[in-house]
């Protein structure tokens, strides 16, 4: 036989999960990831360093922290023509195209329209 002591833990338990779990579900629909992050567990203070994040843009520094720094994204780019990272506009901060949150925009294409195609992920 469960005590009330231990049955109010284990109700205020199970409301703490489920609540949880509400809140994490209702974040996630409002402001969706790329698969890429949810799979790897990316939470919003991994990228935005604030435990209540704002709308406002994330640093490219919290971005390089796992995808390296412009010369690391050079190279990976290397066989994309042109190279989105090797751009005659110099280091252009990452929330410029890859908007995490909304569709990516290719800010190349602002003047080059037509011109290039690119995917970005």
């Amino acid at each position: 036989m469960i005590r009330a002591p231990r049955l109010a833990m284990l109700f205020c338990g199970l409301l703490f999960t489920w609540t949880a779990s509400i809140q994490g579900a209702g974040a996630q629909g409002e402001y969706p990831l790329p698969p890429h992050h949810v799979k790897a567990g990316v939470h919003c203070f991994d990228c935005h360093q604030e435990e209540k994040p704002t709308k406002k843009a994330v640093a490219s520094a919290s971005c390089m922290t796992c995808h390296g720094d412009y010369p690391a994204m050079k190279a990976l780019t290397k066989d994309a023509k042109p190279n989105p990272h090797d751009s005659h506009k110099g280091e252009v901060a990452c929330t410029e195209c890859h908007r995490q949150h909304k569709p990516a925009v290719v800010m190349c294409l602002d003047c080059h329209e037509g011109k290039y195609k690119f995917r970005i992920k």
